[in-house]
């Protein structure tokens, strides 16, 4: 029996009581509040303080005493902390589930694997940051004589922007290398999903780490970011391409580094000897998996003309077919967007395809019936680039069908983009579909799998080209970029010029020589 909106019983653990002290700890000095909603009902849950100037730059300045006692810390003690907040993490998926799902409206399925996220990324940098944070001795410019040392140190204190989509994974999942080197951490989670983060933190200093080092400030992109942003010695953003931009360009000012996870229009192209089965279920997981807000989630689809009518029939009953309400129970396959705002916005786009000559076949509607921010899962056919859903990130659960006639063709059209975040190539013949991945303009490409290989893969580094970003989380990288690097360097004996007498010509002479030498025997 579907339950509507308000039938709907809140989880037992998110009470008021326990809402009212994760949002204690978000300093708001001026009395201003945001009224965070449950998105499936609309009701008001919590009063979220709005942080002001003076507030962030106090939040600054506390997590910067706390950093430089942790940053004096042996990395193994910090290290600690991460193995006991992993455990920690794992034991209380299921309360964060319910949190992300209140705040988020997202389905069971991937509030719980967004839970997952955080102690994936601690297992895999507790086994490589020691490696990556010892200080690496390099050689010299004079065997035997010189040595350079590659010493990595903490940046100070990290500010991260965290949008509404997966606000638990990118809120606490990129605080935790930039902890594990040294650094603190302000955040500033989006308010409509603040709650997640805020107990993650609480999670984290239950483990151990000290409090004051990792802060939370909440508000406004635009009152609450440039403060952000000059105070911080590095950025980490995810978010729009359009913020991203402003985000890079006062970083820039600043002299500071940043990372931005921005937008994408990705493709799925299938090639003609695909499994219909499997690509279709891909397809499915790829345009409304969480509602379609994802930022590496399959807007467009290339489909063979031989087997166009072959896959759209059956993508078009399956996606008819998914059971779209409100639970927090493991039912549906498609939980809510994560605003009304957000829903218009979802719907401007296919009612602008619609009036341009696209066809809609399924979806294409609110469903203020199951929720007020509920969309139905929707297909588009004819969807040409005079359309915001030709060019433009939609962000929901909309996907557009075409045909392309030769493997050259779909490479061209998924190119045809000034995104590159993501990309999935289908097809039983592996070596064939490497090959089309190759060509393809994406930070990230998927073969048989929409996105969770690429992105769960923690060892390689994950992020955009073209206007899908800068820099990468995961990886080497993911740690590395929010350290700077001191080069120690060490003259053992005065010989960096002519000895007493020798002339500089006979100098020269020497020193080429020696070049010539060293790069015969490889020494440099």
């Amino acid at each position: 029996m579907t339950l509507t909106p308000l039938e709907l019983t809140r989880p037992a653990s998110v009470t008021d009581a326990f809402l009212e002290q994760l949002v204690a700890r978000v300093p708001g000095s001026s009395g201003a509040t945001w009224k965070l909603t449950e998105v499936y009902t609309g009701d008001v849950l919590v009063e979220l303080p709005q942080s002001t100037t003076d507030d962030i730059e106090r939040a600054f300045a506390v997590a910067r005493e706390a950093q430089r006692k942790w940053a004096a810390t042996p990395l193994k003690d910090r290290l600690a902390v991460f193995k006991r907040a992993h455990a920690l993490f794992v034991g209380h998926a299921r309360a964060v589930a319910d949190l992300i799902q209140v705040e988020s409206g997202k389905n069971r399925r991937m509030a719980i694997e967004e839970t997952c996220d955080p102690p994936m990324v601690m297992s895999h940098y507790l086994k490589r940051a020691a490696r990556l944070l010892a200080p690496t001795r390099r050689g010299g410019p004079v065997p035997l004589l010189t040595t350079s040392t590659e010493i990595r140190q903490p940046k100070g204190v990290v500010g991260i922007i965290a949008p509404w989509n997966f606000p638990f994974a990118t809120g606490v999942s990129d605080a935790v290398p930039a902890l594990m080197a040294g650094n603190a951490v302000v955040l500033k989670p989006d308010n409509k999903t603040a709650l997640s983060p805020l107990y993650g933190v609480r999670l984290l200093e239950e483990a151990g780490l000290p409090e004051g080092l990792f802060q939370v400030v909440c508000g406004e992109g635009p009152d609450v970011g440039p403060t952000l942003i000059d105070h911080a010695d590095y950025v980490m953003f995810t978010g729009s391409t359009a913020t991203g931009r402003v985000i890079g360009e006062r970083a820039g000012r600043n002299l500071i580094g940043c990372c931005l996870e921005l937008g994408g229009k990705n493709p799925m192209i299938v090639l003609e000897d695909a499994s219909l089965t499997e690509a279709v279920q891909g397809a499915i997981f790829g345009a409304f998996g969480n509602t379609g807000q994802i930022c590496m989630h399959i807007e467009r689809i290339y489909l063979p003309e031989s087997r166009y009518e072959e896959f759209k029939t059956a993508f078009v009953a399956a996606a008819s077919a998914l059971d779209v309400r409100a639970a927090y129970d493991f039912g549906p396959d498609m939980g809510s967007l994560v605003s009304v705002d957000h829903m218009r916005r979802v719907k401007s786009h296919v009612d602008d395809a619609v009036a341009k000559g696209a066809t809609v076949l399924c979806g294409g509607k609110p469903r203020p019936d199951l929720g007020p921010a509920f969309f139905e899962p929707t297909i588009l056919e004819g969807v040409t680039t005079d359309m915001l859903c030709g060019v433009t990130e939609t962000f929901g659960p909309v996907v557009s069908l075409h045909k392309y006639r030769t493997v050259d063709e779909a490479v061209a059209l998924a190119n045809d983009t000034d995104y590159g975040l993501n990309a999935s190539v289908w097809s039983t013949d592996v070596t064939a579909a490497r090959a089309v991945a190759a060509r393809i303009e994406s930070g990230n490409v998927n073969v048989n799998d929409i996105l969770a290989t690429a992105y769960a893969a923690k060892g390689t580094p994950s992020g955009g080209v073209k206007n899908s970003g800068v820099g990468a989380r995961h990886g080497d990288q993911g740690l590395l970029k929010y350290t700077d690097v001191k080069n120690l360097a060490v003259l053992k004996k005065q010989v960096m010029g002519p000895r007493p007498g020798q002339g500089y010509e006979k100098y020269v002479e020497s020193m080429l020589s020696g070049l010539k030498l060293m790069r015969k025997l490889r020494i440099r």
